[in-house]
């Protein structure tokens, strides 16, 4: 998994959040101390979703906010999204290393 990939997962749930135009009361932990609950925390959701309220990120609060957390979707979605960083040439050279001097160079 490249570094671009990664990144590109990472920046999903932003995505998510900034592209919603739904979201819902769930509960998580407190930022400021995770062994308490909050009730009310407001997370993107799909508009029919029960409890979904028509809103936009730019409205709800940031203490407010439930971010969505990286899951295996996004890191599929970002690796179906990279390309390659190593051409054929790249890996041409690397055949003739390897034939020469063996994998251990």
């Amino acid at each position: 998994v490249s570094t671009q990939s990664t990144g590109d997962a990472l920046m999903q749930p932003v995505r998510k959040v900034q592209q919603a135009t739904h979201f819902k009361k769930v509960t998580g932990p407190m930022r400021d101390d995770p062994t308490q609950m909050k009730h009310d925390f407001l997370s993107p959701c799909s508009p029919a979703d029960q409890g979904a309220e028509e809103t936009n990120w730019m409205s709800i609060s940031g203490d407010d906010l439930l971010e969505p957390k990286v899951d295996m979707n996004d890191m599929l979605r970002a690796l179906s999204s990279c390309r390659p960083t190593v051409g054929p040439e790249d890996l041409s050279e690397h055949v003739k290393f390897t034939a020469q001097f063996g994998q251990e160079g």
